[in-house]
């Protein structure tokens, strides 16, 4: 099983980059046959993405991507120094995503066969 590791720095709203990463994970995580392992990392202003409850105004909004992934499996992880920088850190968070480290993240880049950045 191939690993795939998705790293987003970009945020949610202003730009359509994060939403290209949930759509690639999306999609890979649904493959019916070869579906990889695949995790989500976010760090920076992607961090924000998180957070629920958010309006956005996507068809099915970004929220339900998130979660779809969470359902499908995928491990989501919002980078910890980042999300203290943003006072996300005590916040609730969507259910399934949690709070990550870069020694996790150093990790999954070890373990991942691709990584990709938006």
């Amino acid at each position: 099983m191939q690993k795939v590791l998705i790293i987003v720095h970009a945020a949610p709203y202003g730009s359509e980059r994060c939403l290209s990463a949930l759509r690639l994970a999306t999609t890979l995580a649904g493959r019916e046959h070869d579906t990889p392992l695949v995790r989500v990392f976010l760090m920076s202003d992607a961090t924000v993405l998180g957070l629920p409850n958010q309006r956005d105004g996507a068809t099915g909004g970004l929220q339900a991507m998130v979660e779809q992934l969470v359902g499908d499996g995928v491990a989501i992880r919002l980078c910890r120094t980042c999300a203290m920088a943003r006072g996300l850190a005590d916040l609730p968070l969507i259910e399934g995503v949690a709070i990550g480290t870069l020694p996790e993240l150093a990790d999954w880049t070890l373990e991942a066969d691709k990584v990709l950045t938006f």
